[in-house]
Formats: C-alpha cells, sequence, structure tokens
C-alpha cells in the first residue's frame, strides 16, 4: 500500500512512518520543517525514518500543504491507496499569539489536503483532529457524542472546522474520511512545546515549572506507541468504506497531573520546583477520552501504563540531550 503522510517530520508522523514501514508499505512524507521548535529534532527524527526505509520505500518531500501546486504535483506523480493527514500548525497557547498560521495551515491546508484526495480518487483520508474540540465539555470522559460546538482557542476552532470540512466531503463527494481526536500524546521524540518536554528542560536545568490552575489538572497522557499502532488501525483498515467517522484516541485514562510530575521526578532523579499558577486562557482543566467506539470498530487496546511510558520518555530525553 502506498501512503502519503503529511507532517511527516512530526513527533507522530515520524513514528507513524517508520512503523508504517516495517509493516511493508511504501511512503511518501511531506512536511514544511518550519521552526515552531527546534528544526534540528525534526531532521532528527527523519534520520529515524531513513534507518527504517529498506529498499527505498521511503519518500521524504520537503513541502508545505498550504502550497497547493506542489501538492497537486505530488498527488498526480503517486498512486495513494490511504493519506495520513497529521500536518497542523499545532499547540493551544501559540494559537493565541500567531492566530494567521492557524488560519494557513490548518483551514487552506486542509482544504488542499481534501481537494487532492478528492481529485485523486484516494480510497481514505484518516486527519487530526484533538480533544481540544470539547472545550471546557462538562461531561466526563468526553465522549464522540458530546457537543463540541463551544471551542474556547482557535486552535480548537480549525479542528472542529477540519471536522466539518470533511464532513462536507463525504457527503457531497462520497469521499471516505476519518477523524482522530488525539489525546495529549507524549514519549521519546516528542514535542517541545508540550509539557512533559518543558516540565524535563527545566526540571534538570535546577529551574521551576509552571503548574497552571494551582496543579488541579487532569490529562489523558496516552504513549507515542499506542497513538500510532491505532492510527494504523484505523488507516490501513477497509471497514466503513463511504462512511465518515470521528473517533477519540487516548489511553482512556485520568491521571492527575502532580502524579505524572512525579513519575518524572523518579525516572529523571530529579525533585521539581513547583511554580503553582493560575490557568491559563484556552487551557482546560481536565480531559479524558472515552475509547469505546475506537476498541469496538477497530480492536484498539492502549498498552502502555503512564509510569512505563515516562521512563521511556525520561531516558531518551537524558540520552537525547545528554543529561
Amino acid at each position: 500500500m502506498q501512503i502519503l503522510v503529511t507532517g511527516a517530520a512530526g513527533f507522530i508522523g515520524a513514528d507513524l512512518c517508520q512503523k508504517l514501514l516495517a509493516a511493508g508499505h511504501e511512503v511518501v512524507g511531506i512536511d514544511n520543517l518550519n521552526t515552531y521548535y527546534d528544526v534540528s529534532l525534526k531532521r532528527d527524527r527523519l534520520t529515524q525514518i531513513d534507518k527504517h526505509k529498506g529498499n527505498g520505500r521511503f519518500q521524504f518531500i520537503e513541502m508545505d500543504v498550504c502550497d497547493r501546486g506542489a501538492l497537486e504535483s505530488c498527488f498526480k506523480k503517486n498512486s495513494f491507496s490511504t493519506v495520513v493527514h497529521l500536518a497542523a500548525q499545532a499547540g493551544v497557547r501559540y494559537s493565541i499569539e500567531n492566530p494567521q498560521s492557524y488560519i494557513d495551515s490548518n483551514l487552506v491546508g486542509f482544504g488542499n489536503i481534501l481537494e487532492g484526495c478528492r481529485q485523486n480518487k484516494v480510497a481514505h483520508l484518516t486527519y487530526a483532529s484533538s480533544s481540544s474540540v470539547y472545550g471546557a465539555n462538562k461531561d466526563f470522559p468526553f465522549k464522540e457524542t458530546d457537543r463540541v460546538d463551544n471551542p474556547i482557542s482557535l486552535y480548537a476552532a480549525t479542528k472542529k472546522a477540519n471536522e466539518l470540512m470533511a464532513h462536507s466531503y463525504t457527503h457531497l463527494y462520497g469521499m471516505r474520511c476519518t477523524g482522530l481526536r488525539f489525546f495529549t500524546v507524549y514519549g521519546p521524540w516528542g514535542r517541545p512545546d508540550m509539557a512533559p518536554f518543558r516540565f524535563a528542560s527545566r526540571m534538570l536545568a535546577g529551574d521551576s515549572i509552571p503548574v497552571y490552575n494551582q496543579g488541579d489538572m487532569i490529562r489523558d497522557f496516552t504513549y507515542i506507541d499506542d497513538i500510532t499502532e491505532g492510527v494504523i488501525r484505523v488507516a490501513t483498515s477497509q471497514k466503513g468504506a463511504e462512511k465518515y467517522s470521528i473517533y477519540n484516541i487516548g489511553r482512556g485514562k485520568a491521571v492527575q497531573l502532580m502524579d505524572f510530575i512525579t513519575s518524572l521526578e523518579t525516572h529523571l532523579g530529579v525533585k521539581a520546583k513547583i511554580n503553582m499558577m493560575e490557568m491559563q486562557d484556552g487551557d482546560v482543566p481536565r480531559t479524558m477520552a472515552d475509547t469505546t467506539a475506537l476498541r469496538t470498530d477497530f480492536g484498539y487496546q492502549p498498552q502502555v501504563s503512564m509510569d512505563d511510558g515516562v521512563k521511556q520518555f525520561a531516558e531518551w530525553y537524558k540520552g537525547y540531550y545528554q543529561q
């Protein structure tokens, strides 16, 4: 199967490419290598993919999904059976500072992907949505049937817009589109703007870590291997042809943020200096996925406990940054 993965140099994208190659697929990966965070980390992830490419089955193209002409050329030169669209401007907080980049990447870019799939008759588009679409949802855990029409950040609004755009393409053109609402993904090669990475950096430097909402935060921390295993199940399945679907993808466990920090302390071997702060704009106090639908339809079953995942992340972080 020939698969296009956008955001291939990203945290989830790079790991997904490696696992798809290991499963014998042919992969074309695209990424614009923007400077939202350290580009050298993205290039090092690409180096890891190269180690798995075997028999020339991986091709990387530096490209922005907003570049419609380049994207059209990529689709025409290949025969993709499925597309996994992960490229996006990520981050809730950054969307407050730089909203235009979200409008470009997450709306225009997603529209270009939809058109590429439509014009080239791609059998299945799997795309990244986010738990952020639930906003300040009062129901817990979050279910796909909950209302998601009150986003509290522009990032969340763009992800909800993606779901609506995909729905219209399914309705109008019979495309099969599956959205995955990711819940707090972490692990080796993670994103520097996310809490585990920021905490580890500050803790090892002896600096205090900001803990919002006075530490009263719950997250559904989900290890990278469990996420990409689930993405592959969905993207390569023949189930649900011509069906519009949305699934939560997370571990399905509520973890107190302070418990996560305690685990980091254990595996990094340092005591955290805590700076308790008020809730940030655009943030929510708790998230947790109800993964019943994904488990029922695709047999999704996360395997990695929070503590085991933190151990793997901490060992990688200290090794990568030689600490």
